[in-house]
């Protein structure tokens, strides 16, 4: 999100939330996990994990706009990450959402072996959590990526970023 179209949501009270995804390697687990956030353009943040609550007045689009920021500055975010160290292992992440205007939303994340695995474990938590609501939430919607070993480590990464804050931000 650029300087303009944040100002543009907090003008309009509505929060901008985008997925991104990306996959990394590296020659360890922690430096294929940062080359997928360098790919989705959120390495240079502190990771804030949220608990996957959209609240009303959001708009969730999958996008790769820049985020704006300075080294260090706080991303307040929902993600799933998934690893794989073996040659000729893959792994899987993926992130599910469903919204509705008047209620909010609800995002999931998980990551496993296989696409497929992914894709349903999101539905499957996703319909276990609406009826725990007693809500509609509407579609389902996902974004899934995959990553496979072949000589170093691989790391699988979709990522929700919410909002941005700096340290210096009195509204942290």
């Amino acid at each position: 999100m650029n300087a303009r179209s944040s100002e543009a949501a907090e003008a309009s009270g509505r929060l901008h939330i985008t997925v991104r995804t990306a996959a990394g390697t590296g020659r360890t687990p922690v430096s294929a996990f940062d080359d997928a956030l360098h790919k989705a353009g959120v390495a240079d943040f502190n990771l804030i994990r949220l608990s996957s609550v959209v609240p009303p007045r959001s708009d969730v689009v999958v996008s790769d706009e820049p985020l704006p920021m300075e080294h260090g500055d706080r991303l307040y975010c929902v993600y799933a990450a998934g690893h794989a160290e073996l040659r000729g292992e893959s792994t899987w992440a993926g992130l599910g959402w469903a919204y509705d205007e008047d209620h909010g939303g609800l995002f999931v994340e998980h990551h496993s072996g296989s696409e497929a695995s992914v894709r349903e474990l999101v539905e499957m938590s996703m319909q276990d959590m609406a009826r725990r609501r007693e809500r509609d939430f509407g579609p389902v919607h996902q974004a899934v990526i995959g990553a496979h070993c072949v000589d170093q480590p691989v790391c699988a990464l979709a990522i929700a970023t919410f909002e941005v804050r700096g340290w210096d931000d009195a509204r942290a």
